[in-house]
């Protein structure tokens, strides 16, 4: 799957509102085996790329902490929101302070986090093999061969920080004055 390819699929993803998880799996489940496998591995790409430091820094200011977890999630919500935001994000993540707004906050029910977004590919996967996306242990397990047999293994890597808490208000002065006293989560 090509990189506009696949964010062609989340622009469109993007139209369905609060079902956007769910229209993607959907539509991921119509296409081959090979093509969610490709979908998953640009999909971690993008996850990966985003592995940031400074990154983890914002999305800290802006949800008023973050974890391993959250940061996945974080990240995950990102990429929902299609390729510009994301990369306006990682070049820039104060851009995010412009970008969440009263107005897209009301608009996206998930932000920050979109949890669902990591298991879509999975999800299409086991709907492809099951007829229904009910999570299944085996097929996981054949899923995350697939990726290995493709030459991409989910790991993270090691991420060193580069702020400490109390560094965030003079590093994020834009993401602080929005959300510094006011988290979203």
């Amino acid at each position: 799957m090509s990189t506009p390819y696949f964010w062609e699929l989340i622009d469109q993803s993007k139209k369905q509102g609060a079902e956007q998880v769910e229209w993607l799996a959907r539509e991921l489940s119509k296409k081959e085996l090979k093509e969610i496998i490709d979908f998953e591995i640009e999909f971690q790409k993008k996850m990966a790329l985003s592995y940031t430091s400074s990154l983890w820094g914002a999305a800290f200011v802006i949800m008023g902490g973050c974890s391993d977890d959250g940061f996945d999630y974080f990240r995950g919500w990102l990429i929902s929101r299609g390729e510009e935001v994301y990369n306006e994000a990682i070049n820039n993540p104060e851009f995010l302070a412009e970008y969440l707004t009263e107005e897209n906050l009301m608009e996206d029910e998930y932000a920050p986090q979109m949890e669902e977004l990591l298991s879509v590919g999975l999800d299409a996967y086991i709907y492809k093999k099951t007829d229904n996306f009910e999570y299944n242990d085996e097929i996981h397990t054949e899923f995350l061969h697939e990726l290995e047999n493709r030459g991409y293994e989910i790991e993270p890597a090691e991420l060193d920080l580069d702020w400490e808490e109390e560094d965030l208000e003079v590093r994020y002065p834009l993401l602080w004055s929005r959300f510094g006293e006011s988290p979203l989560t």
